[in-house]
């Protein structure tokens, strides 16, 4: 993917960069010497972005990744004295922030798993839509080894991986390989080229970016609101929602470009 030089509303910091390779954004940890762990700079930076991206039509995915090829994320910066919160009167911690500006994301977010994905790294990965891991790394909520437990995270977690495997990962604190990270669902795909994850994620990225900017945009919507919602709820939702997307100005240029046996020319509307 070629960079494309612009002026953009996303900024890096010394922790984190952001940096627009249109059409997608990718924010990366760039904090190697601490095997990418989050500082609440970086916890406060992402979510920024993300919640800036909303409302920008020319993202059309966030990558989420760590610099280098050891570490995604390590969780917590545990050599901080205040590794997991600054103000112990604030109600909302940075990381349950994120979360929440991750829930809300409308923008595919798509985890670059390039290296151990541990505790609360576990978290920024479960928040995303999708994964894409490579060979060598390994996946774990090692918390209770320093005696907390991986609270914020299972909000994110817990439905994306079978419940006893769940439990054995909170108590024990040991770790899975990226093949049992597979076959349990956390990632939707493990690179076939070693410690390269990039052409496994390009190429997913490929099978997303020609497809209807409307369509995903209102789908992720749906989705994300639906899978909270009891089944007569969901179907009252849902089926106003197909209306709604009917209406869309894709939706007409996608049913008559089949019709007309060419590509759609996306209008994003």
């Amino acid at each position: 993917m070629q960079t494309t030089p612009s002026t953009t509303p996303y900024l890096s910091t010394s922790e984190m960069s952001a940096e627009l390779r249109r059409p997608v954004l990718w924010l990366t940890i760039t904090r190697e010497d601490r095997r990418n762990a989050m500082s609440h700079g970086v916890l406060a930076a992402m979510a920024q972005a993300i919640g800036t991206a909303q409302n920008d039509r020319s993202v059309r995915a966030i990558v989420i990744t760590g610099v280098g090829t050891k570490a995604f994320c390590a969780g917590a910066d545990l050599q901080s004295t205040n590794a997991f919160t600054t103000d112990y009167s604030e109600p909302h911690g940075h990381l349950a922030q994120l979360l929440r500006v991750a829930k809300a994301s409308t923008v595919p977010l798509i985890a670059r798993v390039n290296g151990a994905c541990m505790a609360g790294g576990m978290g920024l990965m479960s928040m995303c839509d999708m994964a894409v891991a490579a060979s060598h790394a390994v996946f774990g909520l090692p918390e209770v080894k320093v005696g907390v437990f991986p609270a914020q995270v299972l909000s994110v977690l817990q439905h994306l991986i079978p419940r006893r495997k769940l439990a054995e990962m909170c108590l024990t604190g040991e770790p899975l390989t990226s093949a049992q990270a597979l076959e349990y669902n956390l990632v939707n795909y493990v690179s076939d080229e070693g410690s390269d994850v990039d052409a496994k994620l390009q190429w997913l990225l490929d099978r997303l970016l020609d497809k209807s900017p409307a369509a995903i945009r209102r789908g992720i919507y749906t989705m994300k609101k639906a899978e909270a919602m009891a089944f007569e709820e969901s179907m009252a939702f849902t089926e106003s929602q197909i209306a709604l997307f009917t209406l869309t100005e894709d939706a007409r240029e996608g049913q008559k470009a089949f019709q007309e046996k060419r590509k759609p020319v996306w209008q994003g509307q």
